[in-house]
């Protein structure tokens, strides 16, 4: 074996370096001692001595718990994955064991979901991108014919009046339309035996109104 070879990490060694080197980079950027750092720890509900964040710091830590990692990135006021791939900081790490060197950015990508990899399965990821996208479409489009609406009251000309009307009508369908995709998408994602994410009140007639519990089904049909 080559002596170089010698001195590369293991995969896990080197995942705990990036974390280790990305914890003291933040929290002396933050001006903060081990101690310090040991004590917002503490204050979130998952105390890690100051004496533990040495040791990780140093390299002398043998394992590093995914808890600890999130807590430390929420202490540190950064997301956990800039701890494990600190983008611009590390230029090449792994991914996973018996791999090469990878663009940290693109490590990070991946890690999000970001990237898509071949085959992988997002879970309902995707799902859920589209739900936020289409509460959105909806709040922004009801706000709209809102407005729209206030400006046909208000018009003092005919034309003023007909132009907010089309552009209530324009609007309105759009809030339809989005409300209408919104509550498929909710429905499939029940049938996944997911719980969708709740509603804004503006859009709390999406979701089709619970059976009553004393009706029958023949009296629902």
């Amino acid at each position: 074996m080559d002596a170089d070879e010698d001195d590369v990490p293991e995969w896990a060694d080197r995942i705990k370096a990036n974390v280790a080197g990305e914890v003291r980079r933040r929290r002396k950027e933050m001006g903060w001692s081990a101690q310090e750092l040991a004590d917002q720890c503490e204050r979130l509900g998952h105390p890690i001595p100051r004496n533990v964040i040495a040791n990780m710091e140093s390299g002398r830590r043998a394992n590093l718990p995914l808890v600890d990692v999130m807590v430390l990135a929420a202490a540190l006021e950064t997301y956990p994955v800039c701890l494990i791939f600190p983008v611009g900081y590390v230029e090449e790490t792994q991914e996973l064991p018996f791999q090469g060197l990878v663009p940290t950015w693109d490590a990070l990508r991946r890690f999000t979901g970001e990237q898509d990899v071949p085959e992988y399965d997002a879970g309902l990821v995707p799902s859920f991108e589209l739900h936020t996208s289409l509460v959105g479409t909806a709040l922004a489009a009801l706000d709209e014919a809102e407005q729209a609406g206030f400006a046909a009251r208000t018009a003092t000309t005919r034309a003023q009046k007909e132009e907010a009307e089309r552009k209530r009508t324009r609007y309105g369908d759009e809030a339809i339309s989005a409300k209408y995709t919104l509550r498929h998408l909710r429905r499939d994602m029940r049938d996944e035996g997911a719980t969708p994410p709740e509603l804004p009140h503006a859009l709390g007639d999406v979701d089709p109104p619970a059976p009553d519990a004393d009706t029958t089904t023949e009296d629902r049909l």
